[in-house]
């Protein structure tokens, strides 16, 4: 292998459109987490082409402490509503909002009128707090979740520790969760915790509270906790209303997406198949509710490879909606374009393409949501990628230009929004050699960002890496360090010198700097640090760090670093044949 090759290895491996985030086709091996990489058409904190603004209303009252006696209860019918008020404070429960009013609970189960009085007075505590944070005074709402705070902790102090205390706390709890005080959620978690091990699972509103504690745990990422929280919930449910229960649905679905996020996907799976189950023998075999279970279920079985299971799933969920609502309808779209990513998974494209724009057809057409929607981007750039794939680069370049079109018609010509879409075309452009295209696309991205965040904010360097990149094509090798310089800097001084942009800019001045004929002992020094920040990132024996391994053997080779280079050597064999023998599995 000579340098010349080294830097195409690194530089031009199966590019990626770009979807917001850093992409990965500067460098095959180097993929950012999840952490960093941005959903198609949306924004994130680290790499946002513009901050957003958090769409949380919270609420706040004239203060006035409830303590867990309140001087009124609430109405028959605020009580038969509780369940969906409070999921506007539940932000994080697994359920989306519509469905646990018909599958599960959300509200505090009771036995009888023994408890009516009570639940009455949770209901006017929460409504209360709901009702400042609808209308945006949080300091207030704080002021009232601390007072009940204190309330609670003064009662505890004089003995009293059971299910009135715990039913307050988790009302707090969940009141700073969507304030966003989740350090102080945990510390309230931690007394939560300590009430409910004592009490006896005969308690009323406890299978509620663990409920929410679960839930809780889960956005604190807690995650052990929040499936022993979850299972008793499931066990005390179970007790009272037997196993074939819906409201067990709300519950075990929250459980399974804990075991799935936490790698037990087994255990996930199968909590998924009961949920299916349930609703199958309570509402039938084309609910809707059944709806949920099969989506997280498919996509579950999709991120762990099951691309056949996975479209059984998605055809369903298609097959369902076309029953209730029509062939037409934009929930069939949705469904359609899901059964389009399971058949890319399965490798079957033409399928996929054809779904993919039969979906997109359906949705337009009925004005499921708006041309500019991000949802709508997100599906746009799949089929455009999935096109160039298959060869197919006019009919991806033809969908890419119809994106940037839409975006410039809803926010304007030089909106920074407009960037993602000037760099997948310069990608596009840059697949079919047509380099000088692609570097006027990257330098008018370059120049929208550099007038809207100026030229040291870290946004700026995804269009300048891949303009680097293009310029390296043109065999602009000078011009092209310069901007990887420029890159390194700005990212080091955005992220810190061990993250992963940072290893992207270095690999990709490392390539450039190869051609150049730089002093060879620096660009392994380079290397070695792009190394270290692969195995902080992804592990020692990951298959990300497989190229970088391959890069350093070679320039120790080179040097005759013979002795260095023999562990180095054995360490890729090693993976080489580990990954072989996995592929082979």
């Amino acid at each position: 292998m000579n340098v010349d090759y080294l830097g195409e290895a690194s530089l031009f491996g199966r590019e990626t459109l770009y979807n917001g985030g850093f992409p990965s086709s500067l460098f095959s091996f180097f993929h950012l987490p999840q952490s960093l990489q941005l959903q198609k058409g949306t924004t994130c904190s680290s790499v946002s082409l513009q901050k957003q603004k958090c769409n949380i209303k919270l609420y706040a009252v004239p203060v006035r402490a409830f303590s867990c006696r309140f001087a009124s209860t609430g109405s028959a019918s605020s009580r038969a509503d509780l369940g969906s008020q409070r999921k506007h404070i539940a932000s994080a429960f697994t359920v989306p909002n519509g469905y646990q009013s018909r599958a599960g609970h959300m509200h505090y189960r009771t036995d009888g009128n023994s408890t009516s009085e009570f639940e009455g007075q949770l209901d006017e505590l929460f409504n209360e707090v709901r009702m400042l944070i609808v209308s945006g005074r949080k300091n207030d709402a704080v002021e009232l979740l601390q007072a009940n705070y204190e309330a609670v902790k003064e009662q505890m102090e004089s003995g009293a520790s059971g299910i009135e205390q715990a039913a307050v706390l988790d009302i707090v709890a969940l009141g700073y969760i969507t304030v966003g005080d989740l350090k102080f959620v945990a510390s309230i978690l931690d007394i939560l915790n300590s009430i409910v091990d004592s009490l006896k699972d005969s308690e009323p509103f406890l299978d509620s509270v663990l409920l929410h504690m679960g839930s809780m745990y889960s956005t604190l990422k807690k995650l052990e906790k929040s499936v022993s929280a979850y299972k008793r919930a499931i066990d005390i449910i179970e007790k009272k209303s037997g196993q074939d229960s819906s409201f067990l649905i709300t519950p075990i679905l929250g459980m399974a997406k804990v075991l799935g996020t936490n790698g037990r996907t087994t255990k996930a799976v199968e909590c998924y198949h009961r949920a299916i189950s349930i609703l199958e023998s309570t509402r039938g075999f084309e609910d809707e509710d059944l709806v949920i279970p099969l989506f997280s279920l498919g996509n579950l079985l999709l991120k762990e490879g099951k691309g056949k299971d996975a479209e059984t799933c998605f055809a369903r969920i298609m097959n369902i909606y076309k029953k209730l609502y029509g062939e037409k309808d934009g929930k069939v779209g949705m469904a359609m374009y899901s059964l389009a990513n399971a058949k890319c998974a399965r490798g079957e494209a033409d399928e996929a393409i054809t779904l993919y724009r039969r979906a997109l057809q359906i949705i337009e057409d009925s004005n499921y949501m708006a041309l500019d929607d991000s949802e709508m981007e997100k599906m746009r750039i799949d089929l455009a990628e999935l096109l160039h794939a298959v060869g197919r680069r006019k009919e991806g370049r033809e969908l890419l230009e119809e994106s940037l079109l839409i975006n410039e018609k809803s926010k304007g010509k030089d909106h920074p929004s407009s960037v993602k879409h000037l760099v997948n075309l310069a990608a596009s452009y840059s697949r079919s050699k047509n380099y000088a295209e692609a570097e006027r696309l990257l330098r008018i991205g370059l120049n929208i960002m550099v007038k809207a965040v100026g030229p040291d904010d870290q946004s700026i360097t995804n269009p300048m890496l891949n303009l680097a990149v293009t310029l390296y094509n043109l065999k602009r090798d000078d011009d092209a360090e310069q901007l990887a310089l420029e890159v390194l800097r700005i990212r080091e001084n955005a992220f810190g010198k061990d993250c992963l942009p940072v290893g992207e800019a270095l690999d990709c001045l490392v390539s450039i700097q190869s051609r150049l004929g730089k002093d060879e002992t620096e660009l392994l020094k380079l290397l070695k640090r792009i190394l270290r920040i692969q195995e902080k990132a992804f592990g020692y024996e990951a298959k990300e760090v497989i190229d970088t391994l391959k890069k350093i053997v070679f320039y120790m080779d080179k040097l005759g670093l013979k002795d260095e280079k023999f562990p180095v050597q054995k360490r890729l064999s090693m993976l080489r044949m580990k990954f072989k023998n996995q592929m082979q599995y």
